[in-house]
């Protein structure tokens, strides 16, 4: 089974893309895409998963735990800002319905239902690395935040840089040292005719793909090391999802490169 998963025509209730725990043949990343016209709505609960609703692009009415969230995100782009979100307990139903032709990521991860419903806004941007190594994150949920498995990040990667990089994993359930959590890609570009390249390789390269990814598709993490880099004249945006059983992010480097952090 390829690591990459291409977007497909919208279904009936709007999904482009839906990647569950038994597709990917992994325990805790759930990860779906919904693009709505104006007008359209989308309904779902996820038993015994938490979410978290982010709003790729245009404007939504969110109505979840008795609390509706009106007319929120407004991006027209990925690459417009931050992104507004909102984070569901498990267990409990939420509608979204478009203000606006409307692109919505639905993150989730095991949850007891524990926490309550909430409006998160990511404007905080992190500049990570330094020179061709230079990308901007955005936490939407760090392991500082409140959650129960789901961590959520966005970045964005100019053109002609590298970013998850250098090569990192975090496959072992050995906290404080590492910390065991898969994880998704999902790839955007601008323009949107560009392409990016994401390489997935473990130590013993029992895993070893390298896939040049099109605007709209997901990259998934199973285990180890997962650098990208985006060519020139394309800037490239990705939306991470990383869950585990333990909800606290800690990587290792790949050995062989990680005397380019301690130049």
């Amino acid at each position: 089974m390829s690591l990459r998963v291409r977007p497909h025509e919208p279904a009936g209730d709007g999904t482009v893309l839906d990647i569950t725990p038994e597709s990917a043949s992994w325990r805790y990343v759930g990860f779906r895409v919904v693009r709505l016209d104006e007008g359209r709505s989308y309904e779902h609960v996820e038993v015994g998963r938490e979410a978290c609703l982010v709003i790729l692009t245009g404007k939504v009415t969110v109505v979840a735990g008795g609390q509706r969230f009106e007319a929120i995100g407004g991006r027209k782009s990925v690459f417009d800002g931050a992104a507004t979100s909102v984070y569901v307990p498990a267990g409990i139903g939420y509608s979204i319905a478009a203000d606006s032709d409307a692109e919505i990521a639905i993150c989730t991860a095991p949850g007891s239902g524990a926490g309550a419903v909430r409006l998160i806004r990511s404007d905080a941007v992190e500049v990570r690395g330094k020179g061709t190594n230079t990308r901007h994150v955005r936490n939407i949920l760090s392991d500082s935040d409140a959650a129960e498995s789901l961590l959520v990040v966005e970045v964005v990667t100019p053109g002609g840089h590298w970013s998850s990089y250098p090569p990192h994993k975090h496959d072992r359930d050995a906290f404080p040292e590492e910390t065991f959590l898969e994880e998704t890609y999902y790839h955007r570009l601008s323009p949107p005719q560009g392409f990016a390249f994401q390489r997935v390789y473990t130590d013993s390269r029992d895993i070893d793909e390298t896939m040049a990814v099109e605007d709209g598709d997901v990259v998934m993490v199973p285990r180890g090391y997962h650098p990208v880099g985006a060519p020139h004249g394309y800037d490239l945006y990705y939306l991470n999802v990383m869950a585990g059983p333990r909800r606290n992010w800690v990587f290792r480097n790949d050995p062989a490169h990680d005397w380019i952090v301690r130049q």
